[in-house]
């Protein structure tokens, strides 16, 4: 048997595997068209189930005003009327945006990063955007989600129309977290056509990275997966940049990484790589904690 008969061996028995159900947080307006987009055809590719959610809150309402007689009540049941609004809004868009997938729609009136979490349990992957313009009560905060969610979060940013993944770039830094991120991302990996282990480290530190990086791609290949390692020098605010140009030279459109963070007065701190690619991704972006 050949190498290349091997592979495509692995990746058939492989299968069962794959991700069967996605969920895309879906809001009214432009920022979720590219979005919902690029999960529709994934869900295709895979022959995926794709879930929309739609969840929307608002803060609360002021104190009643004695020279307008506009009172909380009043305030509340206009907010009320535009949050049904803004869902039914959603699942419209997202319908169109996602035809001739296998759909579900799901709505709540509640905080998105919260709901889009607890939805989790239905899904293998959760598909995302990097923070935008809008506020809490409409926007996924991608940080929370892929702290708190338990699953596998693409980050998509908005350049992106369609993720191919014939080439990725793993992240790799000995850690859980990484260790957490391949074994999620392995339906991806088992169907790419080359994936590449990159680690970043100082040149002292070389032969330690190779050996490890090593160790990753030969566990990788065990798999079925096309895997090579490769070790670059550099420092850790040079960390993101680096895995820019592996991908770049590869043809690459996905990175595949852990997420090294704690919560800290309610609010997620993040190391700078981390950091940089949740809030800036330069391709779509695989996380797992």
């Amino acid at each position: 048997m050949t190498l290349a008969q091997a592979r495509t061996q692995a990746i058939d028995a492989a299968r069962v595997h794959d991700y069967a159900t996605l969920l895309v947080h879906v809001e009214p307006g432009h920022a979720a068209n590219h979005r919902v987009a690029v999960a529709a055809m994934l869900a295709r590719d895979l022959d995926a189930r794709l879930i929309g959610l739609g969840a929307e809150t608002f803060d609360s309402y002021p104190a009643s005003d004695a020279l307008t007689g506009f009172g909380g009540g009043e305030w509340l049941a206009l907010m009320q009327e535009q949050v049904n609004t803004d869902l039914q809004l959603a699942e419209q868009a997202f319908r169109r945006d996602a035809a001739g997938c296998e759909l579900e729609w799901r709505s709540a009136q509640d905080s998105p990063s919260l709901a889009m979490a607890r939805a989790a349990r239905a899904a293998d992957l959760l598909i995302a955007s990097p923070p935008g313009k809008a506020g809490k009560a409409r926007a996924i905060d991608p940080a929370e989600l892929v702290m708190t969610a338990g699953r596998p979060v693409l980050i998509v940013p908005e350049v992106s129309r369609h993720l191919r993944a014939k080439a990725i770039v793993v992240a790799w830094k000995d850690t859980r977290e990484a260790r957490r991120a391949v074994a999620d991302a392995l339906p991806f990996l088992r169907r790419a056509e080359e994936v590449i282990v990159q680690s970043v480290c100082p040149e002292s530190e070389n032969d330690s990275a190779a050996f490890v990086t090593g160790d990753v791609a030969a566990t990788l290949k065990r798999q079925g997966v096309a895997a090579r390692p490769t070790v670059a020098h550099g420092r850790n605010e040079e960390v993101v940049d680096i895995l820019q140009r592996t991908a770049a030279l590869a043809g690459a459109d996905l990175i595949v990484a852990g997420a090294y963070g704690h919560s800290r007065a309610r609010e997620w701190m993040f190391g700078g790589v981390t950091e940089s690619l949740l809030r800036h991704p330069p391709c779509p972006v695989l996380l797992s904690h």
